[in-house]
C-alpha cells in the first residue's frame, strides 16, 4: 500500500515515530508521501526523509499558512525548489473555512505554485476546504497544460468527483470513507478505481474504529478495506490499483 498523504513530521509523532513507522511496514505500508505546510516544518520533514528512505517529501505553502508574510513564504518554497528534487508540490489550495482574510492573497498563492509545479512537470496535490468548486475552477484555468495531481481528502458528491477526474485528477480516499454519515462510500459507488488513490492525512482524520484519535498510517488497511467492501472487489484489487495509479502520478 501506499500513503500519498500523511505528516510523518507533525509534533504528535515525536515520541514514537519509530513504533509509528514498525507498525505502518508491518501493515504492508510501503511509500510514505508527505505534503508540506509551511517554512516552520521544512526542517522536522526533510529529517524523517533523511531517517526513512520509504518517505518522499513534497514542498509547498498550505492555503491555511498564506497571511502576512506569504511573499516570504512563497521565496521559501521556490528555494528549496532549487535544492532537490521533490515529489510534488504540495499541499497548495483554498481554505476558507476558518478564515478568509488573505482569500485574495490565497488564490495568488495557489497560482503561483501550480506554475511552479508546471515548471518542474511536478504534480500538485490539493488541500480544499469550504472551497471545492473553487478550487476546481482555479485548476481548470491550467487545464490544457498537462497539469496532474490529487485532490487530497475528497468528501464530496458525484459531481464534484466527476469535474475533479475531467480536470485530470485523481481522488485522495481517507478515513471519511469510513464515517456512517459520510456518504462518501455511496459517491465512490459511482466512480472507476481507476481514479482513486490511498491516504491517511496521519495524524488527522483516522478512520473508524480509531476516528477521534490520534490518526497513523498503518490504519491504511482500514480505508482500503472500505473501499473493497464498497466495490465489492477483492483488498488486494484495491491495493494493486491504488498502488499503481499513485506510482504513475509520482513517476516512481
Amino acid at each position: 500500500m501506499i500513503d500519498t498523504h500523511c505528516h510523518l513530521y507533525s509534533k504528535e509523532f515525536v515520541d514514537d515515530i519509530e513504533i509509528v513507522m514498525e507498525r505502518a511496514v508491518n501493515a504492508g505500508i510501503q511509500r510514505f508521501f508527505m505534503p508540506a505546510i509551511d517554512s516552520s516544518t521544512t526542517d522536522a520533514m526533510l529529517a524523517i526523509e533523511d531517517r526513512y528512505p520509504q518517505t518522499l517529501s513534497m514542498m509547498g505553502l498550505h492555503p491555511c499558512s498564506v497571511e502576512e508574510n506569504y511573499e516570504e513564504e512563497l521565496l521559501h518554497v521556490k528555494h528549496w525548489l532549487t535544492k532537490r528534487k521533490f515529489a510534488a508540490i504540495g499541499e497548495i489550495g483554498l481554505d476558507f473555512f476558518w478564515d478568509k482574510t488573505f482569500k485574495d492573497q490565497q488564490y495568488m498563492v495557489f497560482r503561483k505554485q501550480i506554475e511552479f509545479a508546471l515548471e518542474l512537470t511536478l504534480p500538485i496535490v490539493l488541500h480544499s476546504r469550504n472551497a471545492t468548486m473553487e478550487t476546481i475552477s482555479v485548476v481548470n484555468e491550467f487545464k490544457e497544460t498537462g497539469l496532474k495531481g490529487i485532490f487530497h481528502c475528497f468528501g464530496g458528491t458525484v459531481g464534484e468527483a466527476q469535474e475533479i477526474i475531467a480536470a485530470g485528477f485523481l481522488l485522495g480516499i481517507g478515513g471519511v470513507v469510513t464515517y456512517k454519515n459520510a456518504g462518501l462510500a455511496e459517491v465512490l459507488k459511482d466512480i472507476d478505481m481507476k481514479h482513486l488513490v490511498l491516504e491517511t492525512d496521519a495524524p488527522y482524520l483516522a478512520p473508524a474504529p480509531f476516528r477521534g484519535k490520534r490518526n497513523e498510517s498503518s490504519y491504511l488497511v482500514h480505508i482500503a478495506n472500505k473501499i473493497a467492501e464498497t466495490k465489492n472487489i477483492s483488498l488486494e484489487k484495491v491495493i494493486e490499483i491504488t498502488s499503481e495509479n499513485a506510482l504513475g502520478l509520482f513517476s516512481l
